[in-house]
């Protein structure tokens, strides 16, 4: 087992340091584990695959777990996945079960991960020697099923469309590439440009910008003013006990399961997981009076579910090459930094770095218990580091990241700005980002399954002749559409009760 020597020392160190600065990330409101990744991706520039997959996984599971902290202390999700965690675990905040209900979330976060994993690992593989089977064909109507997937659980089904063309569109730009069925002419951009984008824009700093620096923008525009006198107390009232998982198993397992599958469907994100096994667990309650009031069980539905999003997020990423959230879109980056390509063959053609990676998961989860439960009273004073102190150092790290990771392009530099105020004005003209950087990852593919397609058939009726397996993604896409257009109108008949 040739993987396991990359399993050494400086392996379970960079997990751990991986870990803690993804629940510091997670623990600040309005940083996520998505900037996390994003703003420390260039540091794995120096390091191997093996190496630098076991700091990013760290960082993806501290993150996410590290948004607990502040939506029980102080009613405020750190990340977007712990938004339903505030409906109970504040309120047990506010009767002296602050201390409680932190390692009643991270207790039931451990399980979300580990079960997540599991599924990982049994299921990725299976998947990904199914869509090795694929053509060009099918391998197009997968991307356009996951954009349409993006679309149909958008807040907006349209604004949804558009965000995903519009990144699509984006990484369209440059010399179309002969080797992609092009002519080799640059398309899309102003000849002035073309010294810099006949490549088109580099993916990491892409993503730097609008998930690290965008993030510090919408903050700056907030103002840094510090409403806390720097102190934080954890009150004790009723102590925890593992006793309280009693009768907690089917919560558990229902809800990690909710969040695995959430996180197979792209772009959809935590704070939908969280929300859905929130509901799910008050619907099959024999007290749902309770939820919303201190209630528990609240609180390990959402944490487990958003926890279980994780290796559920994983899952289309390595067997189908399609990021299942904005982070693992950010992990892409990862791999395009070492020239690993992420898709059906990946785990076939590395079956050492897919160990190294269950491995890192596992570790990850571990670590997060232990560092966040035996240390989650000196946790809790992480939300009290102002901002002011924080963001000049991450931008730092944006702007150096950026420009070493092409070996000294100041152009990529002028990338990470121009996207870091795409990041920033996006939400204010109505995109959304996440389908907007999924349809950026996946547009040349698509353009290059598309176009392999006809070079070879000759005829669009291929799309819809070519096998049983084209039929059944369209049937998908059909589903996904019918979501949308249900859902809208739903949306639209909620809205005119409540106006009237």
């Amino acid at each position: 087992m040739d993987w396991m020597q990359a399993l050494d020392l400086t392996y379970f160190l960079l997990v751990t340091l991986g870990v803690v600065i993804g629940i510091i990330f997670g623990a600040i409101p309005g940083m996520t584990a998505t900037m996390a990744v994003a703003v420390c991706l260039p540091m794995t520039y120096a390091l191997d695959l093996n190496h630098g997959l076991a700091l990013l996984l760290g960082l993806y599971v501290g993150g996410i777990s590290g948004g607990l902290v502040p939506a029980i202390l102080i009613n405020l999700p750190g990340t977007p996945s712990s938004i339903a965690t505030c409906f109970d675990g504040y309120p047990m905040m506010q009767k002296g079960e602050a201390e409680r209900a932190l390692k009643v979330s991270i207790s039931a976060s451990l399980f979300g991960g580990l079960f997540s994993a599991a599924v990982l690992y049994f299921f990725a593989p299976t998947l990904a020697d199914w869509a090795i089977k694929f053509s060009y064909v099918e391998k197009f109507l997968l991307i356009l099923f996951a954009l349409t997937v993006i679309a149909s659980l958008s807040e907006r089904m349209l604004v949804g469309i558009f965000s995903g063309v519009l990144g699509v569109w984006v990484s369209l730009m440059g010399v179309y590439d002969t080797s992609r069925g092009g002519n080799g002419e640059l398309r899309l951009v102003p000849e002035a440009l073309s010294p810099w984008l006949e490549n088109g824009f580099s993916l990491l700093p892409v993503l730097i910008g609008l998930f690290g620096l965008g993030v510090i923008f919408s903050e700056a525009e907030k103002g840094v003013r510090e409403d806390s006198d720097g102190s934080v107390t954890l009150k004790q009232g009723k102590p925890f006990s593992f006793s309280v998982f009693k009768g907690q198993w089917g919560n558990l397992l229902r809800s990690s399961s909710i969040g695995t599958f959430i996180g197979l469907l792209p772009g959809v994100g935590g704070s939908a997981a969280s929300m859905m096994a929130y509901s799910q667990t008050k619907n099959f309650s024999k007290e749902p009076e309770t939820f919303g009031t201190g209630n528990p069980a609240g609180v390990v539905a959402s944490e487990s579910s958003n926890n279980g999003l994780t290796g559920g997020a994983l899952i289309p990423l390595v067997s189908l090459g399609i990021p299942g959230d904005s982070t693992t879109a950010v992990l892409i980056g990862a791999f395009t930094l070492q020239g690993v390509q992420v898709g059906p063959l990946f785990i076939g053609e590395n079956p050492g770095t897919w160990n190294v990676m269950m491995v890192g998961l596992l570790v990850a989860n571990l670590v997060m218990f232990l560092v966040m439960f035996f240390a989650i009273r000196h946790i809790a004073k992480v939300i009290m580091i102002p901002k002011y102190l924080l963001y000049p150092g991450i931008m730092m790290m944006c702007v150096v990241g950026a420009y070493a990771i092409n070996s000294g392009i100041m152009f990529d530099v002028w990338t990470l700005l121009l996207f870091g105020l795409a990041g920033w004005l996006a939400p204010k003209v109505g995109i959304e980002v996440a389908p907007f950087i999924i349809g950026f990852i996946l547009g040349t593919s698509a353009e290059l399954y598309f176009v392999k397609s006809l070079e070879a058939f000759g005829t669009l009726t291929i799309f819809f002749t070519k096998s049983p397996i084209a039929w059944f993604l369209w049937g998908l896409i059909a589903l996904s559409i019918g979501y949308s257009v249900y859902n809208a109108r739903q949306t639209r008949r909620v809205a005119a009760r409540v106006a009237a």
